[in-house]
C-alpha cells in the first residue's frame, strides 16, 4: 500500500529560546587534530551536528561540566510539571544550551491490564507537555515490548511482513511453527502501539512535541524496512523515528544502512557502539569507537539524508572531555 507522506522542515537545534574501527585511511593531519582533543577534519558535510548527553534534571550544577566539555544540549529523562519545566528552561539557556528531548521510555501500550495501558497514556501525555515546558521539540517513546516467548537468534532473522498493517508474516526461513507465539505478541503489539500513538497525535501537534519512536532491545522492528514502514503508516509528522545508532547492531544489518531507510523520519539520533564477537553471533556494549560501528559510514549516511541535529551519548563510564572529544571525531566523518 502506497503511503503519502508528510514532513516539516527539520527545526534548527536552537531555534527554541580505540578500536578496530580506527580507519587507516584517517589522514595526518586529522591524527594531529585527535591528538590535540580536537575534532579531526577528515571531510566536509553539509549537515551539522549537535552534542548531548542525558541528564536526570537540568539544573545548573548538572549543566556547567557539560557546557564546559562543549556540550549543545541534554536529553531530561525526568518528567516533571510543565510549569517546573518552563522555570528550569530559564537556566538552561542562560548556560547556551538547550533541553532537545525529553525521554519518556518505556511504555506498556500492549497490555491487556486497562490500568496499566491508560496510566502509560498518561505518563505519556506528561511526558509531552513536560517536553513543552522546556522548549523540546520531541520525545523519546518506546512503546511497548514483547518478552517471555521463543525468537530466533539475532543472525537468524529473515523477516517478512504484509505493509499495510505492519504484522509479521514470518521470522525465517523454513518453518516458522516455533515462532508463531512470537509473530501473535509482536502483531499484537503493532496494534496496541498504533491505537495509542494515533491517540496522542493530537496533543502532539497542539504542543509542537513530535513523538519519536525508539527501536531499543524490546524484540520490535528488527530490520530497517519493518521499523520504516511502522513509522511511516503514521502519515504524520508527529510521529517519527528516534533512532538509536548502536542498539540492533546485533542483527548484522549495517546501521548506516538503518539511516539510509528511514531517512527523512529521522527525528532524534542516540549513539553508544557495540562490539561483535569474531564469530558476530555475541557482542557487548562498548564505549563510543571502541566497537563494530562503521562511524565514518554513519556520519555519511546521516549527511545523505541531510540530517541536521542532535545526537545524545547513552553511554557512561568516561570523563565528559572525552566523551566530547570522541563525538567530535565522530561529526567530522573520521
Amino acid at each position: 500500500m502506497a503511503l503519502r507522506q508528510t514532513f516539516f522542515a527539520p527545526m534548527h537545534p536552537f531555534a527554541s529560546p580505540v578500536s578496530r574501527r580506527r580507519f587507516l585511511t584517517t589522514s595526518s593531519a586529522a591524527a594531529m587534530g585527535l591528538a590535540l582533543g580536537q575534532p579531526a577534519q577528515a571531510k566536509e558535510f553539509k549537515t551539522k551536528l549537535y552534542g548531548a548527553k542525558i541528564v536526570g534534571k537540568a539544573d545548573e550544577a548538572t549543566l556547567r561540566p557539560l557546557k564546559e566539555a562543549g556540550f549543545d544540549g541534554v536529553e531530561v529523562s525526568g518528567i516533571i510539571p510543565e510549569d517546573q519545566a518552563n522555570r528550569d528552561r530559564e537556566v538552561v539557556e542562560k548556560l547556551g544550551m538547550r533541553v532537545h528531548s525529553v525521554l519518556r521510555g518505556w511504555a506498556e501500550f500492549n497490555s491487556d491490564d486497562p490500568k496499566k495501558l491508560e496510566d502509560s497514556y498518561a505518563l505519556t501525555e506528561a511526558a509531552l507537555r513536560t517536553a513543552h515546558g522546556f522548549g523540546s521539540d520531541t520525545i523519546l517513546l518506546v512503546p511497548c515490548r514483547v518478552a517471555l516467548v521463543k525468537m530466533p537468534d539475532p543472525w537468524d532473522f529473515d523477516v517478512e511482513f504484509d505493509p499495510a498493517t505492519n504484522h509479521l508474516t514470518r521470522v525465517v526461513k523454513g518453518d516458522n511453527a516455533p515462532y508463531q507465539a512470537y509473530i501473535n505478541a509482536h502483531n499484537k503489539a503493532i496494534d496496541g502501539s498504533r491505537e495509542q500513538v494515533k491517540r496522542l497525535i493530537p496533543l502532539a501537534e497542539k504542543l509542537g512535541v513530535v513523538i519519536g519512536l525508539e527501536n531499543v532491545w524490546n524484540n520490535l522492528w528488527v530490520r530497517p524496512d519493518h521499523y520504516q514502514n511502522f513509522v511511516a503508516s503514521f502519515d504524520n509528522p508527529w510521529v517519527k523515528s528516534y533512532l538509536d545508532v548502536g542498539n540492533h547492531v546485533k542483527y548484522l544489518v549495517p546501521m548506516e544502512e538503518w539511516v539510509r531507510k528511514l531517512g527523512p523520519l529521522v527525528a532524534k539520533i542516540h549513539i553508544k557502539d557495540y562490539a561483535l564477537a569474531p564469530d558476530q553471533h555475541s557482542g557487548k556494549f562498548v564505549h563510543l569507537r571502541d566497537g563494530s560501528m562503521n562511524w565514518p559510514a554513519v556520519r555519511q549516511a546521516l549527511d545523505d539524508i541531510g540530517y541536521n541535529g542532535w545526537l545524545t551519548i547513552e553511554d557512561g563510564g568516561l570523563t565528559l572531555p572525552e566523551f566530547r572529544q570522541r563525538l567530535n571525531t565522530i561529526i567530522a566523518g573520521a
